[in-house]
């Protein structure tokens, strides 16, 4: 019986994401400036997502990351390439996910409520654009269909995506 709940939930969120892409690429349909559509993507991310605290974009910006639109509480503005989850991701390259950042070293606390993040990367052509980054209280909040979904959506905002 648990695994036909576990596929119910599975299939709910591929649809929630679904719905997530249908609005995203409405929303920026006709429109290519980078800071309204990545601006608009925060706040449907934010709002479309339960239990999320932050939802937002870090650019890289002279060899680091630079706070982008977001959603949320105030946010740290500079972050090292290597540093924290966002900093790690923009680093290998590779989406972070992590069920519980108190136990991630280095991990940035922004937001004290924060017990549970996913960043992803974000390039544009060969090139690291930046990061995605929400976070939120519940821990493991995020899974592999969040991943799936959220590396689907993350580079909608980008002219030419």
């Amino acid at each position: 019986m648990a695994s036909v709940t576990m596929r119910k939930k599975m299939m709910s969120k591929q649809a929630d994401y679904q719905l997530l892409y249908q609005q995203a690429l409405a929303l920026f349909e006709g429109e290519t400036d980078w800071i309204a559509n990545a601006s608009n993507l925060a706040a449907l991310l934010y709002n479309g997502l339960a239990d999320v605290n932050f939802a937002g974009f870090y650019r890289v910006q002279d060899g680091e990351l630079i706070l982008g639109p977001f959603q949320g509480q105030v946010a740290c503005v500079h972050i090292a390439f290597g540093s924290g989850v966002c900093g790690t991701a923009a680093q290998t390259g590779k989406t972070q996910l992590v069920k519980d950042v108190h136990q991630f070293a280095g991990h940035i606390a922004c937001d004290a409520a924060s017990n549970s993040e996913i960043v992803v990367p974000i390039h544009q052509g060969d090139k690291l654009w930046g990061v995605l980054d929400i976070d939120s209280p519940k821990l493991a909040r995020f899974d592999q269909e969040d991943q799936a979904g959220l590396e689907r959506l993350a580079p909608l905002f980008l002219p030419g995506a």
